[in-house]
């Protein structure tokens, strides 16, 4: 995953109306009725089949860190599907998303103008059109460089030309050297 993949998902997760379950022997129970077998969970794990039967009776109740790492994300990562893709439609649709980012900016600016990059902090409010590629890119596994242009021609339009407004010879924008990026939607 991405950095930008990852700061989805974080914001996926905010939106949660009921926290997922906390317990091992419930976390199992969750992730047996999402994958349909525990040999289907031994294989998302990296464990056997009989350590999550284990796991599910309640006769393991400590697997190791690495192992209680991977079942928590499992969960996390399927946990209220619906509650997500609402949360994304209405982004999509209408809300758009805001991104929050500090990172060195480049671009592509005419002729005895700078366009040496710089660290910025920005706080933008993209788009919904912006939002429904974003997550159409994600959809089909497009790489983070792919999303972080996405993202940057969004800030190129929103921020550095205000809607068309100023900055109108500026052409290319790049997101590079990211400090963090978080999305609320």
């Amino acid at each position: 995953m991405g950095e930008i993949d990852d700061a989805i998902e974080r914001a996926d997760r905010e939106h949660f109306t009921r926290q997922p379950p906390k317990t091992l022997k419930g976390q199992i129970a969750y992730l047996l009725r999402q994958l349909g077998s525990a040999k289907a969970v031994a294989a998302e794990l990296g464990v056997t089949a009989d350590s999550v039967n284990r796991y599910r009776r309640g006769a393991r109740k400590h697997p190791r860190a690495d192992v209680a790492s991977k079942i928590d994300e499992a969960v996390r990562q399927r946990w209220q599907p619906q509650v997500r893709k609402r949360r994304r439609q209405q982004a999509a649709t209408t809300t758009g998303i805001t991104v929050e980012t500090r990172a060195r900016f480049g671009y592509t600016a005419p002729v005895g103008t700078t366009d040496d990059g710089r660290f910025r902090r920005l706080t933008v409010k993209l788009p919904a059109p912006y939002a429904q590629r974003l997550f159409d890119a994600r959809e089909t596994g497009a790489s983070d460089q792919q999303m972080r242009t996405i993202i940057a021609e969004g800030f190129k339009d929103v921020y550095f030309q205000d809607g068309g407004g100023r900055a109108l010879g500026l052409s290319d924008v790049e997101i590079n050297d990211i400090d963090y990026l978080d999305l609320e939607y």
